[in-house]
């Protein structure tokens, strides 16, 4: 078994924001290999977010986030399971991070499941009826309208958008924050003003 400095422990926990324990134990566990534990933490995180994912979660914040010049403005409800949690540091960063998200990226939905069906499939009927997708065969028709499908909802939903310029979702920050925090989190909602818009 490896021996496993402190510095590499403290390096694995701020790229993870796993606990120490976890960190050592998986550091031990790869040989010290820092990729492979970080792939065998976010496993892990994934595993224990599916976990929790059942569990009631009513408690939380309604918080607000107004752009630099008052431009753009954000209210967003998040649920977790217990008030001390929503009083934590942790917690109230991921509510600001998701605020700033839809602030800047303007997503639609919380996730796929949050559109409506008519929405879908008109869009659905949009994107079949585009001139390049239209004068393919019908089997791959589908696939393009599918593949052009998915992208959408990538640019819609807020838990499918990359994260900032990070290489993961909001659903997998979401994720990371259910396995180091310990209860189910929930964004159930939000609004994005823009001055001007609509009118």
């Amino acid at each position: 078994m490896a021996t496993i400095s402190a510095e590499s422990v403290k390096s694995l926990r701020e790229l993870t924001g796993a606990g120490f324990m976890d960190c050592k134990r998986v550091l031990e566990e790869t040989g010290g290999d820092v990729d492979r534990a970080v792939a065998l933490l976010r496993e892990r995180g994934l595993a224990a977010a599916a976990k929790k994912a059942g569990r009631e979660a009513r408690e939380g914040l309604i918080s607000s986030y107004i752009h630099t010049g008052g431009r753009v403005g954000v209210l967003i409800e998040v649920n977790c399971e217990t008030d001390f949690v929503a009083r934590t540091d942790e917690f109230q960063r991921l509510v600001r991070d998701l605020a700033i998200q839809v602030a800047g990226l303007a997503p639609l939905y919380v996730d796929a499941e949050a559109i409506p069906a008519a929405d879908l499939e008109a869009k659905r009927a949009e994107l079949a009826a585009d001139p390049t997708a239209a004068s393919k065969p019908a089997e791959i028709r589908e696939k393009i309208v599918d593949g052009q499908l998915k992208k959408w909802l990538k640019e819609v939903c807020l838990l499918d958008q990359p994260f900032r310029d990070e290489e993961r979702t909001v659903r997998e920050l979401v994720t990371a924050r259910i396995a180091t925090i310990g209860e189910n989190i929930r964004v159930r909602r939000f609004v994005r003003y823009a001055l001007g818009e609509d009118l």
